[in-house]
């Protein structure tokens, strides 16, 4: 016999508020930037990319390239994104044991690659502008 797999997509079960809230309250809680745009990339495709992106305010193109992990939207449109979910952010006190682990947490690659790259950039405009940029 045969094993069949099937397809697995996290947005198939995104299916509630419920549901929406717990998913992004556990990955905010790793504190994983890039996990944070894939969250709320499956979060808009259950929702609708073109709705979310409407409701937000921002195009429609705009938003997929803003959910991409590696990509560094600005707090606004992270912001605009979660309100036209209909939920808001929140801050909770820490431990200060648990604060200091995830200061100490290593970049990962992925971070690593897109800072130099931001300060290759950075240096690249200010050569080009008469300047020195400075990292």
């Amino acid at each position: 016999m045969a094993l069949q797999l099937t397809t697995f997509d996290v947005a198939d079960y995104l299916d509630s508020e419920e549901a929406i809230a717990e998913y992004l309250s556990q990955v905010m809680a790793d504190g994983d930037d890039d996990e944070l745009l894939r969250a709320l990339g499956h979060i808009a495709k259950a929702r609708g990319m073109s709705q979310l992106a409407k409701d937000a305010g921002v195009g429609r193109e705009s938003l997929y390239k803003a959910l991409k992990p590696g990509a560094t939207p600005g707090y606004a449109t992270v912001g605009k994104v979660v309100r036209a979910l209909g939920f808001r952010m929140a801050v909770k006190p820490v431990t200060k044991q648990k604060a200091a682990a995830a200061a100490k947490k290593p970049k990962t690659s992925a971070a690593v690659t897109a800072a130099k790259k931001a300060k290759s950039a950075a240096a690249g405009a200010g050569r080009l502008k008469g300047t020195r940029a400075r990292a």
